[in-house]
């Protein structure tokens, strides 16, 4: 891409950076609650490009100048400055060209919100359950390092620890969790002596994780008049409380049929809110994954098309080895990884997408 044509193409984006900056102080604009939201969203997403933009077009003009200076200007003082700048500038140029390429191709509008996941035990029993509440622990322990909160909506206990199921949110006040936690999406696998193994033999067992996009208020409507509540005693750990008082709930979408459930806190009105929430996220998440399978018919190398049903990673402990089989990436300190140091793997999903979507920008 020449240069004028990436300046060209920033500068029309300021001016419609312009535009929305001018409309999101519009009374008309502010009393339209979903319509300001909208627009304060397009307005954040701009400020990066933009940034990135007017720096790249800062360095093109210093090294236009730098050029004219070296090409026309006969004291040697000034020409060997113009040749130390042209020698600083022009090596900067084609990474920051690379990073404004990227950031040109539209994102993922959901990239920005906060996540729903789901864990499940898979094939395997009672070690596809424990497997369940690793993966959950390694969740958790990512979570912790990036300062998110974590509150968990749902849980069924497996008969010999670890989960059959799980539901949690993952949330941060700056946003953009389900942008890193999508890639997770799909079965894992783990290939390891199980602990009710006796004979020391390995075993293979899978769970699955589900990554959703947490909706906003605005995303769907959502009316109490379409859901069955049902109150029931919350099982399971808490102490006093729990099978006692009617804290459970569970709602049912009556026109898709959706059920989910709270349990998790005490109060049935904490409960409540917090199903009402889930809900409406697996609503959109109906409409949604529509995009997904979109995205996932274009693509070859499905890196992020939320394929749930897809074999994404294995974890071999024999080996110490974790292998993410969409990108051939594999780590060989699985306890390390396990412990919450999952980082180096999304870096590496996002690298595998963002040439993926380059590419795709080109044809």
């Amino acid at each position: 891409m020449a240069e004028n044509s990436l300046v060209d193409k920033v500068l029309a984006l300021q001016d419609k950076y312009e535009q929305l900056q001018t409309q999101l102080t519009d009374p008309e604009v502010i009393a339209d609650m979903k319509r300001y939201v909208q627009l304060n969203k397009d307005y954040k997403e701009l400020q990066p490009i933009i940034k990135a933009g007017l720096e790249y077009k800062k360095l093109v003009d210093e090294l236009a100048d730098a050029k004219d200076i070296l090409m026309n200007e006969k004291d040697e003082d000034l020409r060997e400055m113009a040749k130390a700048e042209i020698a600083e500038i022009e090596p900067k140029l084609p990474q920051m060209e690379e990073e404004i390429k990227i950031l040109l191709i539209p994102a993922d509008p959901d990239d920005s919100k906060n996540a729903i996941v789901e864990i499940r035990g898979g094939a395997g029993g009672d070690e596809a359950a424990i497997f369940a509440g690793d993966l959950f622990r390694m969740y958790s322990k990512y979570a912790e390092k990036r300062g998110w909160k974590i509150e968990i909506n749902d849980q069924a206990p497996g008969t010999s620890g670890g989960y059959k199921l799980i539901v949690f949110k993952l949330s941060s006040n700056d946003g953009g969790v389900y942008g890193i936690m999508k890639y997770d999406s799909g079965v894992h696998r783990v290939q390891r002596v199980p602990q009710i193994e006796t004979q020391g033999r390995i075993q293979t067992s899978a769970a699955s994780v589900a990554v959703f996009p947490e909706a906003g208020e605005f995303d769907v409507e959502l009316k109490w008049d379409d859901i069955r509540l049902d109150l029931f005693c919350a099982s399971g750990p808490g102490g006093q409380g729990v099978n006692t008082t009617y804290s459970a709930v569970r709602l049912t979408h009556l026109p898709s049929v959706l059920v989910v459930q709270c349990q998790e806190e005490r109060s049935q009105l904490k409960n409540k809110d917090r199903a009402f929430e889930e809900l409406r996220t697996r609503l959109y998440n109906l409409e949604h994954q529509k995009y997904l399978d979109e995205i996932g018919a274009k693509r070859k190398t499905m890196v992020s098309t939320g394929d749930r049903s897809a074999k994404i990673r294995t974890y071999n402990y024999p080996q110490g080895r974790v292998t993410d089989h969409r990108i051939n990436w594999s780590m060989y300190n699985l306890p390390v990884f396990m412990d919450g140091d999952i980082q180096e793997c999304i870096n590496q999903l996002q690298i595998a997408e963002n040439a993926e979507r380059l590419k795709e920008a080109g044809e």
